[in-house]
């Protein structure tokens, strides 16, 4: 069993390199996202809220207040996202795929955006109907956390949904963004 985990890992050693590079550049483009994410979340919020434009726009359309106000943290959380796209971007073309040269910036960045934005189907819905779930359990089982347990849901929901569309992108950019990558 040891040899054959050896085997794996020196037949692929590029490509978990390139995978720990990829994770590397992922924590950076998490501390933008997640910056961003809580710096944005208050403003949204009061931007959305009961005697502003925004509001009275969307209670015409039909949305309650508390749907309005829930909809603050998926905003939040797609502007950060498209922030640190950008800088994932740069990071994963100079530094985890230098050899990927093959293909013009532009066209390369499109399939990058592409693929990342795409991870948003995933994400969105997530950190929708995960942060009121996730609160609650902080609430239930951290009590010193408690008083803040609204703000930790939405972040663990966002954590949740960083760690599952890590690995969307990693797989889907490694064979068609970076394909021309040996």
């Amino acid at each position: 069993m040891i040899t054959k985990i050896r085997t794996l890992l020196q037949t692929n050693r590029k490509e978990i390199i390139r995978f720990l590079k990829f994770a590397a550049v992922g924590a950076i483009g998490a501390v933008v996202d997640f910056g961003v994410y809580n710096l944005l979340l208050n403003p949204f919020a009061r931007w959305m809220g009961e005697g502003n434009q925004v509001h009275a726009m969307l209670t015409g359309l039909g949305l309650t207040s508390d749907q309005i106000i829930a909809l603050a943290p998926s905003l939040a959380s797609t502007v950060s996202f498209v922030l640190a796209i950008i800088s994932n971007f740069i990071w994963n073309r100079y530094w985890t795929y230098p050899d990927s040269r093959s293909k013009p910036l532009g066209r390369q960045f499109v399939q990058f955006f592409v693929v990342n934005v795409s991870g948003i189907v995933i994400r969105a819905p997530l950190i929708a109907l995960t942060h009121r779930p996730l609160a609650g359990l902080v609430e239930r089982f951290l009590p010193p956390l408690a008083a803040n347990a609204a703000r930790w849901g939405k972040n663990l929901a966002l954590a949740l949904a960083v760690g599952i569309v890590m690995f969307w992108n990693f797989f889907i950019n490694r064979y068609w963004t970076y394909s021309d990558v040996k």
